[in-house]
Parts: structure tokens; sequence; C-alpha cells
């Protein structure tokens, strides 16, 4: 049984449609015009226990309103969602008690109050057992370095900071369902790799996870699955490693030979592959179509042919995937 489902999600506001201006302002005063905007336009999702699940796509595409709509925010002007079989927005309390969420965004540290006691109010609410507190507290002060800034005003501590404190408020009461917005920004090199660790760690440890990051490298060292969303639409749901090659036919190959490339030379002798040079006089780059050919055999017969003194193999990454199928480059 999935521990969320979502059928036909949609969410419409009302803007006021009014001109610019202070004229466009005393008009709409007097005559009120609205117009509907759609920001989340008939999503199905569904989540097995256990999954982490990347939620994708350009700013104002529905990321952030589909993630209120799913943790009971906002109520869905058309559709359903359950979370653990409960709708999240009549019953937020219960449904509370077992999710985790952070939004880069807002923080759900009380501000004039150091961060350790922001997490001792977050323990009690929760309900929290002194020893499952004690050992999670070290769990994060190993991750995220809690103990500099644990004394500190909650409007004192930086954006990194805060984001540390505020990712152990959504995980202090270990929720069965985490929704994770941006989670790493203004986090530096070492501690992201620390959180991304931890964050595998959660999901092999049947923590279900659904991730919003415009950080790529989260979402391939922590997610298997992703969920392209754009209009307010999904364009793509299923692995990521199934999205690249769908989507992405062409592979590449970095050569280096002993002596300086004659790519002419080198088109005319392989003219099934595409041919460029390389920064270096003997470096060489060939692109091939990966529905026709595989890289062993296309690795095994220019190594024959050519000897390179070293090569390197390129697979497409992820963002630019993504930012081809932004683009409108690549169709189902």
């Amino acid at each position: 049984m999935p521990i969320l489902e979502a059928r036909s999600l949609t969410k419409t506001f009302r803007r006021p449609d009014k001109t610019s201006g202070f004229k466009g302002a005393v008009k709409h005063l007097v005559q009120r015009k609205y117009k509907n905007y759609t920001a989340v336009d008939g999503i199905d999702l569904s989540i097995e226990p256990g999954e982490s699940v990347a939620y994708v796509g350009p700013n104002g595409a529905g990321k952030s309103t589909t993630v209120k709509l799913l943790t009971g925010i906002l109520r869905p002007s058309e559709g359903t969602v359950r979370v653990m079989g409960r709708d999240p927005h009549t019953e937020r309390i219960a449904n509370a008690h077992d999710i985790g969420v952070l939004f880069g965004q807002r923080t759900q540290l009380w501000w004039d109050l150091p961060v350790e006691e922001s997490l001792k109010l977050l323990k009690h609410m929760y309900g929290v057992s002194d020893a499952d507190y004690k050992a999670r507290i070290a769990r994060f002060d190993e991750l995220l370095d809690l103990g500099e800034f644990m004394p500190a005003l909650a409007r004192t501590l930086s954006l990194g900071q805060r984001m540390r404190a505020d990712l152990a408020c959504a995980l202090i009461h270990a929720p069965k369902m985490v929704y994770l917005d941006e989670p790493t920004i203004g986090l530096d090199i070492s501690v992201k790799d620390r959180l991304r660790a931890f964050l595998r760690e959660l999901v092999d440890g049947g923590t279900t996870l659904l991730l919003t990051s415009h950080d790529l490298a989260d979402i391939e060292e922590v997610c298997e699955r992703i969920v392209v969303i754009d209009k307010g639409a999904v364009a793509y749901d299923g692995p990521i490693q199934q999205l690249k090659a769908h989507y992405i036919t062409t592979k590449a190959v970095n050569l280096f030979l002993e002596g300086p490339a004659d790519v002419d030379e080198l088109k005319l002798k392989f003219p099934q592959y595409e041919w460029a040079a390389g920064e270096a006089p003997s470096e060489v780059t060939v692109t091939y179509e990966s529905r026709h050919f595989t890289a062993a055999e296309v690795l095994g017969g220019l190594t024959a042919e050519l000897a390179p003194r070293d090569l390197s193999l390129s697979e497409p990454s992820i963002e630019d995937v993504i930012r081809r199928l932004y683009a409108g480059e690549l169709t189902k």
C-alpha cells in the first residue's frame, strides 16, 4: 500500500486582474476583477514506503505548491491526497506526528530562543523519549556539527547553520515520511557530502523521502526515482537511469593519442561517429549513438586502431537531461 497517494491533484488560485500603476489600483478598488491561475494541474503521484523520490522542476512549475498540498498546509481545489491513509489537511495533528518537513525559506526555530531550546520544545511536542532525543542529537551533531551553535539564538545563525538546525528539527521525532525542500542550500561541500550519506542511511532504514532541490548532485546521490514537473503537470515519472537512457541517446569518449590528432582523417576512417578536436593537440572527442553501438564496441574498435595512451567515457548528467527537457529539446 502506498505511503503517499495523490489523484488528480489540482490547486487553482484566484489573482487580482488589474493594470499597473495608480490608475489601475484605483480602478481595481471600484471594480474588482480576478483571474484564475492553476499552479498544480491534475497530478497523480504514488510513493511506496522506503522510496527516495526527487521532485524537480523550474521555478514556478508548482513544486512548492505540491509539497504544501501533500503536507496539508493547503487544501486541493480538486483531487485527493492520502498520506498513510489520512487526509493531511483535515487530520493535520495526526499527520504531523508522522511527517518531517524542511522548507528552505521557512524555519521551525523560535527566533529569539537558543537552538537547543527549540529542539527541546519539539522533543516535548512530539513526545520523544529522553533516550531517543539524546541519541538523535548526538547523531545530528556528528553529521551537522550542531554543537558549535546549539547555544546561539536562532536569529544570529548564518544560512548554512539555520539549514542544519532546521534539518535536525524536521527529523527529531524520526518521521516515517520526510519532505525536504532544498536541504543543502548554504552548506559547504563537506557537510553536503555527509548530509547526502545520512539521507541515504535514512532511506535504507525505511524512511520515505520526497526531495526537491536545484542541486542535482543531491538528486543523483540520494534518489532512485525522479518526478519532473513543468507548468503544474508531470512531464516524467520514473527511475533516474531510465530518464537518461530514454531521453539521451548520445555518449562521448575522450581520447588522448600518442601524437597530434588529425580530425579529418579520423572522420574518414570512422564515418559512423562524430569527431571533434579537444583542448590539447593530442586530444579528440568521439560522439556515438548508444542506440546503435555499445560502449564495448566503440572502445574496442577505437583502442585497436588508434592505441590511445588514455581515454575517458562521458555519460550524460541528469542536469543536462532535465535542462533539455525543460527547453523542449526532448520529447517522449
